[in-house]
């Protein structure tokens, strides 16, 4: 005959025990238990469910706001335009600039767009090719380039062409490029893996992508 151990036995008697006591509540009892412990889950889930929106909802402060980027630049001002609450909303960025440039000498205009998102799954939806479009313009083409800075860095982007429908036949050329994670890219499937698409519930600044828009008339001028 097997010889029981301490431990067995142990369970042996919490199982009896348990067993004896829930042998003596009732049945209404016990759907009364089962009831309130659903309620009370969904309750926890509410909770925690709010919790998670008002967290996901508020917008994330840059230590160094983007209208700090000059207003002057080389030959190039700058002048603010505000960006309707619509857009704002629309868009759901932490921040953004929206700024047009003129260059007195060479009488050139361009606007600029720069927009910030900790973020990063709202980005994937928000490009030239779909904004433009939205807004009246006939997408044209897109080709990818690269631009070289004064200092020599090299910026990979794509270059956007649109025009207005007649009797309009306004054109436009958009520069655009993304920096994810301090990455300039012109990819935006670069971001679009799934664990950039999870919330940014500590609202880390580093995590996060900028889209650039550099738009004129002009090519030469973006």
């Amino acid at each position: 005959m097997a010889v029981q151990s301490n431990t067995e036995r142990e369970v042996s008697v919490v199982h009896y025990t348990l067993t004896k006591t829930l042998g003596r509540i009732s049945a209404p009892v016990m759907w009364l238990i089962a009831i309130s412990l659903v309620i009370l889950s969904g309750i926890g889930y509410r909770v925690l469910a709010s919790r998670l929106r008002l967290v996901v909802n508020t917008p994330i402060n840059l230590p160094v706001p983007l209208d700090t980027l000059p207003v002057k630049i080389g030959h190039w001002t700058g002048t603010n335009v505000p960006v309707p609450e619509n857009i704002r909303r629309i868009t759901g960025n932490d921040d953004c600039l929206n700024r047009s440039y003129s260059n007195e000498a060479t009488k050139q205009q361009v606007h600029v767009y720069v927009a910030y998102t900790a973020r990063p799954r709202t980005m994937r939806g928000h490009r030239p090719q779909v904004c433009y479009v939205a807004g009246g313009w006939v997408h044209d083409s897109s080709d990818a380039s690269e631009v070289v800075s004064s200092a020599g860095e090299k910026v990979p982007c794509l270059i956007h062409r649109f025009h207005k429908p007649a009797p309009d036949r306004s054109e436009i050329v958009v520069l655009n490029y993304y920096i994810a994670n301090g990455r300039i890219i012109n990819d935006k499937s670069v971001f679009a893996g799934v664990g950039w698409r999870t919330p940014n519930i500590h609202g880390d600044v580093a995590r996060y992508v900028a889209q650039v828009q550099i738009s004129s008339v002009s090519e030469s001028s973006v």
